[in-house]
């Protein structure tokens, strides 16, 4: 039977080359010479760390970063941007961005649920971060790609292993 898995996952070399370009900019710009200004890609963890010296820093840092990420094409919907902003002592503060990897299971059961709910000829079905869809027939299973496509517009959702 033809199937597809959904999958929700970053370009790390894009990321990697975006905050690359970030840092560049932080450290030339006038308005931080002299700061403790800095961002990092911590790649094991799949973190982004802007350090600064203050919150109006924090979010300067941050324009750059998103500024530079929307220029090579990856989606800001992948960047957990929750966490609180943390002192580190003085002046210094330091928020962490969490990247988005894999389909977190309240995601997934939001999938099933649609892919059910949509009454096309196609099965869906969990595994570990990724969901598989399954049905007849290719078009069935394209019908479905649209069809999250347009359920879940503010996920950056990919389609992958795509079998005949």
């Amino acid at each position: 039977m033809p199937s597809f898995d959904t999958v929700l996952e970053p370009d790390m070399v894009e990321i990697r080359n975006g905050v690359d370009n970030s840092a560049k900019e932080i450290a030339t710009r006038f308005d931080f010479k002299g700061t403790g200004a800095r961002i990092e890609l911590k790649d094991k963890e799949k973190e982004i760390v802007l350090y600064g010296d203050s919150d109006f820093q924090l979010e300067q840092i941050s324009t750059v970063l998103i500024d530079k990420l929307t220029k090579r094409k990856v989606s800001i919907t992948y960047l957990d941007m929750d966490a609180k902003v943390e002192k580190l002592g003085g002046d210094k503060v330091k928020q962490v961005y969490k990247v988005k990897n894999g389909i977190e299971s309240d995601l997934a059961k939001k999938i099933t649920t649609a892919v059910k709910n949509s009454k096309l000829k196609v099965q869906s079905s969990i595994q570990g971060d990724t969901v598989r869809i399954t049905g007849k027939n290719r078009d069935d299973l394209q019908q479905a790609i649209a069809m999250l496509k347009k359920e879940f517009p503010e996920t950056p959702l990919s389609y992958d292993n795509f079998r005949d």
